[in-house]
């Protein structure tokens, strides 16, 4: 079982259908699905930092998800690297640290990718999508 890497979720985002990005050759890009976002790469902000050194981090991945039950299985569940901010309170999405990207599969990568744009799409497309894959 193959570790995830920083590129596979460009590519994994890039395979679903109808997406587009905003800032491609920068270094925090948006996937979007419809004009929705399902997946950023955040600047550093002061909500994210490490709890010994203050420093900011700068290497945070946001993933839409499509309940609050699904986040909160993802972040708290010790097993994996999701987290979440007091700043994301309420909002549908999970906290991905790229330098942790690693502790996550492949699989496991390709199916939280896959969750985001599905949590955005719309109903036919998100149905269109899976409707092939069962085929």
């Amino acid at each position: 079982m193959r570790q995830a890497r920083i590129e596979d979720v460009h590519a994994l985002a890039l395979a679903m259908p109808h997406v587009t990005v905003h800032d491609p050759e920068k270094a925090n890009p948006v996937y979007q699905v419809g004009g929705k976002s399902f997946i950023f790469f955040r600047n550093p902000r002061p909500d994210a930092f490490d709890p010994e050194t203050g420093e900011r981090y700068d290497d945070v991945i946001v993933f839409w998800v499509a309940e609050e039950q699904d986040k909160e299985a993802l972040v708290l569940d010790e097993s994996t690297p999701f987290f979440t901010t007091p700043h994301f309170n309420g909002h549908k999405s999970v906290l991905l640290r790229g330098s942790r990207i690693g502790e996550l599969s492949y699989d496991e990568l390709a199916e939280v990718v896959q969750d985001a744009w599905l949590s955005r799409a719309s109903t036919a497309r998100g149905r269109a999508w899976l409707s092939s894959r069962t085929d």
